[in-house]
């Protein structure tokens, strides 16, 4: 399974940005999606994760009410909308897929859950 994130940029606090997370897996509709990040010096962290059914999302409190994680079975794909973003959300995103999961609701939010991760995306929110 290869993973492509890409969207990453340069934006201003406050600014919106949508990252895309493109699967080359066969079952990519039974995989759990999640997003991660890593900021210069600090650990990576999770930011949101989906269901294979999409139907169960995870967020974490940093990012309630304005990051929302969806995903397009149909296009293979997993997305993370960033509103508001502010400077110290700057940091390598990272999308994550878990290829064995319990059913299509259940979504990870551990790192050590996921099986396959993408190259990352660079994200740098200006002030």
């Amino acid at each position: 399974v290869q993973l492509q994130a890409s969207g990453g940029g340069l934006v201003q606090a406050g600014d919106s940005l949508r990252l895309s997370c493109a699967s080359s897996g066969r079952t990519f509709s039974r995989y759990a999606m999640g997003w991660f990040r890593q900021a210069p010096g600090k650990e990576r962290e999770v930011v949101a994760a989906i269901s294979w059914g999409g139907s169960r999302t995870y967020y974490a409190d940093s990012v309630e009410g304005r990051f929302t994680i969806s995903r397009d079975n149909a296009e293979n794909t997993v997305y993370l909308q960033m509103n508001s973003l502010k400077p110290e959300e700057t940091a390598v995103y990272y999308c994550a897929a878990r290829v064995n999961t319990y059913n299509s609701f259940t979504y990870y939010y551990r790192s050590d859950d996921y099986d396959y991760w993408g190259q990352g995306t660079l994200v740098t929110v200006s002030s």
